[in-house]
């Protein structure tokens, strides 16, 4: 499939989940999680879920990192050069929605990209090699150029894969993982 049609096709999945299903299959992935061999680090990257598509409630996820006292890292997109900014998640992080609905920090600690060792993606949809679709920004593929290569990349979905994305570029950096409510996907050589 291409990427225009998996993305419409998964928006309208995801808009199908009721708030019910959206909890507890996000509590699912969070618990899911525990399964992966990424505990030993220190600096995990976590996206905010944007409510209003409907993603995945990594709330969840954020209380298992703080559980086990790791450094939790959050994402600030810039629009006008099309980057994120990374910033300590702490007591005192001022949380806020940009224009399109994006939680993410005010200001803080910010952390360079080559510091942290593992990442949670948001994505709409992924298939069975590993590549992902999302929104079509680019945030994350730039984002994640900038990275040290041994980072763990780790997708969170809703959904099964689908088969094959086409339409894969140079630059689309493919997942080592990806969690769902069912299993995990491993995609690591």
């Amino acid at each position: 499939m291409k990427k225009a049609e998996i993305r419409k096709k998964f928006k309208e999945l995801r808009l199908g989940l009721s708030e019910t299903e959206i909890q507890e299959k996000s509590l699912e992935i969070a618990n899911r999680s525990l399964e992966l061999p990424v505990w030993d680090f220190r600096f995990y990257h976590i996206f905010l879920s944007i409510a209003e598509q409907k993603e995945i409630e990594t709330e969840f996820l954020l209380h298992i990192l703080q559980g086990k006292d790791k450094e939790v890292v959050i994402p600030k997109t810039d629009h006008k050069t099309g980057s994120m900014h990374n910033f300590l998640l702490t007591d005192q992080t001022v949380i806020k929605k940009n224009r399109w609905n994006i939680p993410e920090p005010e200001d803080g600690i910010e952390i360079p990209a080559n510091k942290l060792e593992v990442v949670f993606i948001p994505l709409l949809a992924f298939d069975k090699k590993g590549h992902r679709v999302g929104y079509g920004k680019g945030f994350y593929d730039k984002f994640l150029a900038g990275c040290k290569p041994e980072i763990v990349k780790i997708g969170l979905s809703f959904f099964e894969p689908v088969e094959e994305i086409q339409e894969i570029y140079s630059s689309d950096i493919p997942l080592d993982y990806c969690v769902t409510p069912e299993k995990i996907f491993e995609f690591r050589n």
